[in-house]
């Protein structure tokens, strides 16, 4: 088994860190999350921190369904988190209140073989220029407004707290860890530190969601509008059946119709005589034989 380095012999900047793979998920810095951990190796990484600083590193796994993920098959940049919170359950499995601090971007794995530990280094966040980097803000949190009318699965309170946030760091990674994207376009945001790029990469992928969520409304809209002419003629439909069966509407009536229509078939008329006749004829079918 390889030893875990010594601080004092890593390079300047680094730090060893209990690393828990995670599944489907990616953690941003300002997030607080429950994550339900059940594999050997992670419940050994927790039960690691919680004896010394509560530090552990978080990394989503490339494929959600390894049990047992090799360390290229886990992204390299990764969010460094504290456990708030840990609950053994009866199954054995363990319940975790974390909360996202710094990025951070694994170096090396140091080969520990009861729980993945690897030598990482935390990010500097590049802020840029103020004045561009407020007018993306706030394009950003309209862009968010016109996404959460769309997409029903965001809670207006969630609108609310964005509209409050100050810290543009903050803001983009919180709108990230909301929109409907998959894993490796959300690793795509984690992986900036430019605060300008990630707030440009957030926009980017709203308008993208925003455009499809438009067309899947329509395609809704328009399914509906549809089902409900369809459900109407049917409803029509009966509606004359039943009036035709009070009137007395039956084979009788199909009957003299049918002859008639034999005698204009087999009748020498004109092409504008026929299509009166024809004319007459579907009036006469949807009449009662009362009214006729």
């Amino acid at each position: 088994m390889t030893e875990t380095p010594r601080q004092s012999d890593l390079p300047s900047g680094e730090s060893v860190f209990p690393v828990l793979p995670l599944r489907d998920i990616v953690v941003f810095p300002h997030m607080i999350v429950p994550l339900f951990v059940g594999r050997e190796k992670s419940i050994n990484a927790l039960e690691e921190v919680m004896q010394a600083d509560k530090q552990i590193l978080l990394a989503t796994q490339k494929d959600a369904g390894d049990d047992d993920p090799a360390p290229e098959a886990i992204f390299e940049v990764g969010t460094l988190a504290t456990v708030l919170q840990l609950l053994k359950l009866p199954d054995g499995t363990v319940k975790v209140l974390v909360e996202g601090r710094d990025r951070a971007q694994i170096v090396r794995y140091t080969g520990r073989q009861t729980y993945f530990e690897a030598e990482a280094r935390l990010l500097p966040e590049i802020r840029g220029e103020e004045v561009e980097v407020e007018a993306l803000s706030r394009s950003v949190v309209s862009e968010f407004e016109n996404y959460v009318k769309l997409n029903k699965k965001v809670s207006p309170e969630v609108l609310s707290a964005v509209s409050n946030i100050e810290d543009y760091s903050k803001l983009a990674d919180t709108i990230a860890s909301h929109l409907a994207v998959r894993i490796p376009e959300k690793q795509e945001i984690l992986a900036l530190t430019s605060v300008v790029e990630r707030l440009e990469k957030v926009l980017g992928m709203m308008e993208s969601e925003i455009s499809v969520l438009q067309v899947e409304k329509r395609i809704r809209s328009r399914v509906k509008r549809q089902m409900e002419k369809t459900q109407r003629e049917y409803y029509l439909n009966e509606q004359m059946k039943a009036i035709q069966k009070e009137l007395g509407d039956g084979e009788d009536g199909r009957d003299e119709l049918r002859e008639l229509e034999d005698r204009i078939g087999k009748t020498k008329l004109s092409k504008e005589a026929r299509e009166k006749a024809d004319t007459e004829l579907k009036k006469l079918r949807q009449m009662s034989p009362m009214s006729a």
